[in-house]
């Protein structure tokens, strides 16, 4: 069974994180976008743990729906949890994903962090004092079959391979026995697949991707699409501890220049620094003197062991692509969540096909009396990749352009409806 995944996201308990995402609206979402399955997030938060068990029925062994029927979207339950500790003389400052493969496993993970005193109903992405390891173990006690993802792997701040706090390699974080219960680690939307295949430490795992998405529309902003023998959790963790290459048909990227942490920089005085210019400058912003943030290119420069552009032959394919609203708003010109943007992104989702449909595979022939010129080539572009990217850094999205400032000079159809 052919499906996309998308097992990281969050709730409405999530510091910042939308009033809208409840597991009704999370659902018909998903359909709209084309995620057959979806994380529920946070489900160590105690009002969402309830909304879950009373809203939610397990259709299959690990997978769950809504109780009144009216969504074919499947949640696994899923949680992103912030361990901040000591190790190595360094503060540490890692998120990981615990994905449970069963409510009651859930409730035993739950109760193991409460009876540390850990405070799960502050957010929904709780805060804890163990260490990547010691929650790998409790994960793994909780139910031999939870897995275990290291979030955004290469995020400064709050990462595995972080430069501000975290680790070198999965064996530092969580030692060399626990290091073959890692299958899995999500590269996050600074980084894609062809900058994690420079290190070879890296060959042992999958790399998946995951929109750790903060409101309903940015559900799928990245994404996994795979095969799987049965709807079921079981079969899902097959393929992550199978490392199965040929039931994991793509991971769906952003271009990593959009990721705010892409380049070195310094938002406050707007310095945007590549991994040669920051070693120039010695770490330093060269207007105010202050260090940079390190990036993820430049951390992947530090740890790789393999030149730009190597491929391992086990590598899994992806694609890059630029979510179908901010495409749109890229034709009109215009912002993304304005009337008109959002008018023709429900009208080609509800009346021609799912995001991911249209992002992919749909015929552009056959959306020739659908929709104007101007954003069936927007669309062939964003396929082909042939877009302008300017990198994001220290916290700053980066920018994305799919026509140039030449393509605007020229005269364009302005009213795509």
């Amino acid at each position: 069974m052919k499906t996309v995944i998308d097992f990281h996201i969050h709730s409405r308990f999530s510091r910042a994180c939308s009033k809208e995402l409840t597991l009704p609206n999370i659902a018909r979402w998903c359909e709209r976008k084309g995620i057959g399955i979806v994380g529920t997030g946070d489900f160590t938060h105690p009002k969402w743990t309830e909304e879950i068990e009373t809203q939610l029925v397990e259709t299959e062994p690990g997978l769950y729906s809504l109780a009144d029927g009216s969504s074919k979207t499947r949640f696994l339950l899923s949680v992103e949890i912030s361990s901040i500790y000591k190790q190595g003389g360094k503060v540490r400052r890692v998120h990981n994903v615990v994905l449970s493969p069963s409510i009651d496993a859930a409730k035993r993970l739950i109760g193991s962090l409460k009876a540390r005193d850990c405070n799960l109903g502050s957010d929904g992405r709780p805060i804890v004092g163990l260490s990547s390891k010691d929650l790998l173990t409790l994960a793994l006690e909780s139910d031999a079959r939870t897995l275990f993802v290291p979030a955004h792997a290469w995020t400064p701040w709050f990462a595995i391979f972080g430069s501000e706090s975290g680790f070198d390699s999965i064996e530092e974080c969580f030692g060399v026995d626990l290091a073959k219960e890692i299958h899995a680690i999500e590269t996050g939307l600074s980084s894609d697949p062809p900058m994690n295949w420079r290190l070879s430490a890296l060959d042992s795992v999958l790399l998946v991707s995951n929109s750790d998405a903060h409101s309903l529309r940015n559900l799928g902003r990245e994404a996994n699409r795979m095969d799987l023998e049965t709807l079921s959790f079981d079969s899902f963790a097959s393929v992550l501890k199978k490392r199965d290459r040929d039931r994991f048909i793509e991971t769906l990227e952003f271009f990593p220049e959009e990721g705010k942490y892409h380049a070195d920089g310094h938002r406050d005085c707007g310095v945007r620094s590549s991994p040669s210019e920051t070693k120039k400058t010695g770490g330093k912003c060269p207007v105010c003197g202050k260090s940079l943030t390190v990036g993820v290119l430049t951390r992947v420069e530090k740890l790789a062991d393999r030149p730009e552009g190597f491929r391992p032959e086990t590598a899994v394919p992806f694609r890059h692509l630029i979510p179908l609203e901010e495409t749109i708003a890229e034709t009109l010109g215009k912002g993304k969540g304005t009337k008109s943007v959002l008018e023709i992104y429900d009208r080609m989702t509800t009346e021609i096909a799912p995001e991911f449909e249209l992002l992919l595979e749909y015929p552009l022939a056959d959306l020739k009396d659908k929709v104007p010129d101007l954003l069936i080539e927007a669309l062939r572009r964003v396929r082909a990749g042939e877009v302008e990217v300017a990198a994001g850094y220290d916290g700053e999205f980066g920018t994305i352009k799919i026509f140039s400032d030449d393509d605007r000079a020229r005269p364009v159809q302005k009213n795509l409806f």
